[in-house]
Formats: C-alpha cells, structure tokens, sequence
C-alpha cells in the first residue's frame, strides 16, 4: 500500500509539473505571438493627408482718385481719374485659385465754367484690342493716370496686370481736342511725366 501511494503521489506531481510546463509554453508561444503582431505594426507607415490650403477671400484693390490739370487749345481743363472694384464684373484667378475683383475706372474733364469736356467709365473691355487672351482671362484693369499734354492731346497711361504680381500690359490712352478717344498699346513704355506745349 505504502509502495502504491508513492506511485501515485509520483505520478500527481509529474502531471502537475507538465500542467505547468505547458502552461508556461502556451503563455510564451502567446507572448512571442503578440511581440511579432506588434513588431509588424511598427514597420507601417502613416503618412499624414495634407489638406489644400483654402484661398483666401475675394481679394479687393483700394479706390483712387486722381486729380490733374491741363491746358489743351488754350483751355484750361481739369481732370478727376477714380478707381473702385466692380462687383458686377467678372473676377479673375490666379495660379494658386486665389481670386480678385476687376476694376472699372471713370475720367472726367471739365473746363474752368464747370462745364463738361469729356467723360467716360472704362473697364478692362475698354482695351480688348491691347490685349492677348492671357490678359483677357486672367488680368484686372489696374490703373489709369494723366501722364502730359503732347501733340495736341491729352495724354493718358493705363495698364492691365496679372494682380499681385509686377506682370502688367501698358497702354497709351489719348483725347484730342473734340474729344475723340483713342487708345493703343504702349510699346515704348515712356515714363516721362513732362508736360510738353500743345502745338
């Protein structure tokens, strides 16, 4: 009896050692299972999605005005440029899809009795024949300013630009003495301010 409780008590503890033994193996196949599923997620690669800036608001240039003084066939004339954003017209954009307003910009000539010699609102329209078709999509009607008397006429220089940059098309816009228009691009680009006497 003695010999067969022995025996049992040997074989209890060899299978409470293997019990053992297997857990421990279950537990480290487990560990060595999770340590390769998470070596594996290491190795991704998350890329961060960039989001496309948005373009800012409707870009609007400041109004102007511009106030000058001639003398064509020997009448005194004065004459008021202003220079304000259209809403009306279409905006252009630029290469980033930013946008802008176009301008519309009015000339008035009046003689020393109040009385009205010329008056016109010209838009970039107004100069389709100076333009290319670059200009006409994606250019805004810049700036208008009395530059001298020459040749019998009143002597103007426009321009139309690609906004925000330093890209423009200048223009010689002139008014004789009957007030006829007449309107050209400018291929000299002279920036000679002095009056020269009305012959």
């Amino acid at each position: 009896v003695w010999q067969i409780s022995i025996t049992f008590a040997a074989i209890m503890k060899t299978k409470r050692i293997m019990k053992k033994t297997l857990l421990l193996a279950l537990t480290a196949s487990a560990i060595a299972l999770l340590a390769c599923k998470e070596t594996k997620k290491s190795t991704d690669i998350i890329v961060k999605k960039v989001e496309k800036k948005a373009p800012a608001a409707p870009v609007r240039m400041q109004e102007y005005n511009q106030t000058s003084e001639a003398t064509l066939a020997n009448s005194h004339l004065n004459c008021v440029i202003h220079r304000q954003a259209d809403d009306s017209l279409a905006m252009v954009k630029d290469e980033t899809g930013q946008k802008y307003y176009d301008n519309i910009i009015s000339l008035t000539i009046t003689r020393d009795d109040g009385s009205t010699f010329f008056s016109r609102t010209f838009t970039k329209k107004s100069f389709d024949s100076c333009l290319d078709d670059d200009y006409r999509n994606t250019g805004i009607l810049e700036g208008l300013v009395f530059d001298k008397v020459s040749n019998g006429t009143l002597r103007f220089a426009a321009s139309v630009s690609h906004p925000g940059t330093d890209e423009y098309i200048p223009i010689v816009l002139t008014i004789d003495r009957f007030a006829n228009v007449s309107i050209k691009r400018d291929t000299q680009l002279d920036t000679s301010s002095e009056e020269e006497e009305d012959l």
